[in-house]
């Protein structure tokens, strides 16, 4: 009997993705109540609880979906995930993408 090693999941982890391209906040609930924040610069940052891998490719196929440019997705440490970058505000007015 031969035996295949298991391999492991990695364990859920936080991601800033960052997307070119405002979603209005309504757009949440589509990605299941993940934060969306659109910053000044003309981009979206989503970021939210732990995703695990499944979740994560979830979240891109829908920005796929939407058209949107990804600009960058980025781990972020437990420290830093409730970071809130300075040129973004969550409640800034702004067009939906789509």
């Amino acid at each position: 009997m031969s035996t295949t090693p298991t391999r492991q999941q990695p364990e859920p982890g936080r991601y800033e993705i960052r997307t070119q391209g405002h979603l209005d906040a309504r757009w949440a609930t589509w990605f299941d109540g993940l934060v969306l924040t659109r910053g000044t610069d003309g981009t979206t940052v989503i970021h939210g609880p732990a995703l695990d891998q499944a979740a994560l490719y979830a979240v891109l196929l829908k920005l796929r979906d939407l058209g949107l440019p990804l600009l960058s997705v980025n781990p972020l440490a437990v420290d830093a995930a409730d970071h809130v970058d300075h040129d973004h505000q969550a409640d800034q007015p702004a067009a939906a993408a789509r």
